[in-house]
């Protein structure tokens, strides 16, 4: 668990743990989150990055705030609203959720996102980085919606798909393509809402940073049929997204939209989970791959410093010389706060690529842990090196 400062301190004993000490030295600069609801005050940030929430539950016996894995204590007034305080956050987007007798619940004051495995309310702490993911007066990319059914798993799936700005325009050009994937409970929204990856190329491909490119972003979680069970566990579905990316996913975008279908005009990239499922797809198809980005991830987590590169992947690293010449980005990024097996499984991965000759770009995010700043600044490097 990450040590922080409390933002607020108890000038006196504290007889109950329902008591909320307000401190005179709370900063009151609160203002009202960007991803409130429409003219809802609360939650609110200060310049500290405390966050600051309110409730109305008159019959409630104990409310909480519960963010970054600490419960924060809230305090009801006379009227029955409760309101309460965490300690100062890291810079960016967290998810949290309201802790109502031993209920957690969202705020009703914020919009919802998809994260930690359900919908639930997000703040963002002001990010001295902001302006790279600001919504800014620069042509925009469109991000639009594909429904599709899938042969493999059975059932409909879901992508969204960036196209950068002039695609509509310009009919008689092609572009490039990123596969971007999501972590662990999250899914396909999460890099567009969360993530902003479309603001983000919106204002590398206005200061020509980077080419324009076209972003599919699916949901990894993808599963065989209930009667293919997985091997060596019989009571959970296969998976199956590497064969739905390759066999599915990768034909429908260059049927439906203009694509550059060469490898050297095809990305791929995921963060954490989706490092893991990103690399093992673009190491068994470097045909159709000559860029992979890895952010606070890479194919597994070994328990020890050293990769056995003849087993490894199905020694995919064995021969270095030719996958340093087929991937003309590796790229490998984390935040300096990220908690383990992160920094050791990617520090003995990058130790194994130095061992074999690969060359890889790495990157450190400051004062980021295991979260979407991390990811945010990540997609903004990697996407730099791109279809150059």
């Amino acid at each position: 668990m990450k040590k922080v400062k409390l933002c607020i301190t108890v000038a006196a004993l504290v007889v109950s743990s329902t008591v909320f000490a307000q401190s005179t030295k709370v900063k009151e600069d609160f203002k009202p989150s960007e991803v409130n609801q429409p003219r809802k005050a609360f939650p609110q940030v200060n310049s500290r990055g405390c966050v600051r929430t309110q409730i109305s539950a008159p019959e409630a016996n104990m409310v909480q705030l519960d963010i970054g894995g600490v419960k924060y204590n809230m305090v009801k007034d006379a009227s029955g609203v409760w309101t309460g305080e965490s300690a100062p956050q890291d810079e960016g987007f967290h998810y949290y959720q309201l802790n109502i007798d031993g209920a957690s619940v969202p705020d009703p004051g914020t919009k919802y996102f998809y994260g930690a495995g359900r919908w639930g309310s997000g703040i963002e702490i002001p990010a001295h980085d902001r302006e790279i993911y600001a919504l800014k007066d620069v042509p925009h990319g469109l991000v639009s919606e594909l429904n599709y059914f899938s042969d493999i798993t059975k059932a409909w799936r879901r992508c969204f798909v960036y196209t950068p700005p002039g695609y509509e325009a310009n009919a008689g050009k092609s572009y490039p393509v990123l596969y971007l994937q999501h972590g662990s409970f999250e899914d396909e929204t999460g890099w567009s809402q969360q993530g902003k990856a479309n603001l983000i190329l919106d204002n590398l491909i206005a200061k020509k940073k980077a080419e324009p490119m076209i972003i599919v972003m699916d949901n990894g979680y993808a599963f065989k049929p209930q009667t293919e069970q997985a091997v060596g566990n019989p009571t959970r579905p296969a998976m199956a997204f590497e064969e739905v990316m390759m066999q599915e996913i990768i034909p429908m975008i260059d049927a439906r939209f203009r694509t550059l279908t060469n490898r050297e005009s095809r990305a791929i990239a995921g963060l954490s989970m989706g490092a893991n499922q990103t690399m093992r797809i673009a190491m068994n198809n470097l045909g159709h791959f000559a860029y992979y980005g890895g952010f606070s991830g890479t194919s597994n987590y070994p328990n020890s410093d050293e990769i056995d590169v003849e087993t490894f992947l199905n020694g995919a690293f064995k021969d270095g010389k030719k996958v340093d010449q087929q991937l003309k980005v590796l790229w490998l990024g984390m935040g300096t706060k990220e908690p383990e097996p992160f920094p050791g499984s990617i520090g003995a991965f990058r130790k194994m690529l130095d061992k074999q000759g690969i060359e890889h770009v790495y990157y450190e995010s400051p004062e980021t842990a295991h979260e979407w700043q991390t990811w945010r600044r990540s997609l903004y490097q990697y996407a730099q090196l791109l279809f150059k």
